[in-house]
């Protein structure tokens, strides 16, 4: 059994569904009716994870940019295999980095092309132009609303690296050209994939309110350990005991689970004895923001699968 399928087995239960965005959802279908575009926007650490299932049916036919925001948090490498993986799926991909503004032009002239385009038709069926109407749509926490405000170059939306923040929908003007929706973030009703909602959590893309910090910290270092020997992945070896100062001791080999495994909990618990008065649950909170500043690195927690 190797580390990722250890993981599977143990990643604690996540489900997270809150009242505002069961209510927002329900929103969506009326408000898609408005809207020219989607702009999906996806966590790019999780491309996966923070796809939503019924995107397609949502989007019905109209057109759809996808963005991979938060760029600076993989490698270049994770880049390249991601932008090779959905090119092979005839998807065009835009990296962004809202933060700091990276990509965001690129997007902003992508999405007027499409107004164009629009407009062209309707210049063909006797009608005005007017602005392109776009709904930006992803999970919590991925960034929807620190990319409008960058768009609009002022802060016209709440945004901070915490999920269910925005809680209703809002139109944004952006200059004549584009009109912006901006919308709470959306989730599955329920998470299926356990692995996926794991991941969800440790970028902060999910409420707390869904998991157990503790659970979550020691599901992550047996991931790191899985993503270790995936040069892609960005998790030099080594990477907890450089930081902390604490080696990741070895669980011994079994007939049910051979070959080497980290022991977590053993992990934590040394972790939390150097650094946090033995508190365990301080400990697991330390290493999930420090990840999820960036601190230990540009980590990609999903690459793309093997065809």
């Amino acid at each position: 059994m190797q580390a990722t399928d250890l993981l599977s087995a143990a990643a604690p239960a996540i489900q997270w569904y809150p009242g505002h965005i069961a209510k927002a959802e329900k929103s969506l279908a009326a408000s898609l009716e408005k809207v020219d575009l989607v702009i999906e926007v996806r966590d790019a650490r999780i491309p996966l994870a923070t796809g939503h299932p019924r995107l397609q049916r949502w989007i019905r036919g109209k057109q759809h940019l996808l963005v991979l925001n938060r760029v600076d948090m993989i490698s270049p490498e994770a880049r390249q295999a991601w932008t090779a993986w959905f090119r092979a799926r005839d998807m065009v991909v835009w990296w962004c980095d809202a933060k700091a503004g990276a990509g965001v032009k690129q997007l902003q002239q992508a999405a007027i092309r499409a107004g164009d385009a629009l407009n062209a038709r309707r210049a063909g069926r006797g009608m005005k132009s007017r602005p392109v109407r776009a709904l930006m749509l992803g999970f919590p926490n991925v960034g929807k609303s620190a990319l409008i405000n960058r768009l609009v170059r002022q802060k016209v939306v709440q945004s901070a690296r915490r999920a269910g923040v925005t809680r209703s929908l809002r139109w944004v003007r952006l200059g004549q050209d584009l009109d912006l929706l901006d919308a709470p973030g959306v989730l599955p009703p329920r998470l299926d994939d356990q692995l996926a909602a794991l991941r969800l959590a440790l970028c902060d893309d999910i409420g707390q309110a869904a998991y157990d910090g503790e659970a979550v910290a020691l599901a992550f270092v047996t991931l790191l350990a899985g993503l270790e020997p995936q040069v892609a992945a960005g998790v030099p070896g080594g990477l907890l005991e450089q930081r902390y100062g604490v080696p990741v001791p070895v669980l011994p080999a079994s007939t049910t689970v051979p070959g080497s495994l980290p022991d977590a909990s053993a992990w934590l618990a040394a972790a939390a004895a150097r650094h946090t008065s033995g508190d365990t649950a301080r400990m697991a909170q330390r290493l999930l923001d420090e990840f999820r500043k960036g601190v230990l690195g540009s980590i990609a927690l999903e690459l793309p699968p093997c065809p």
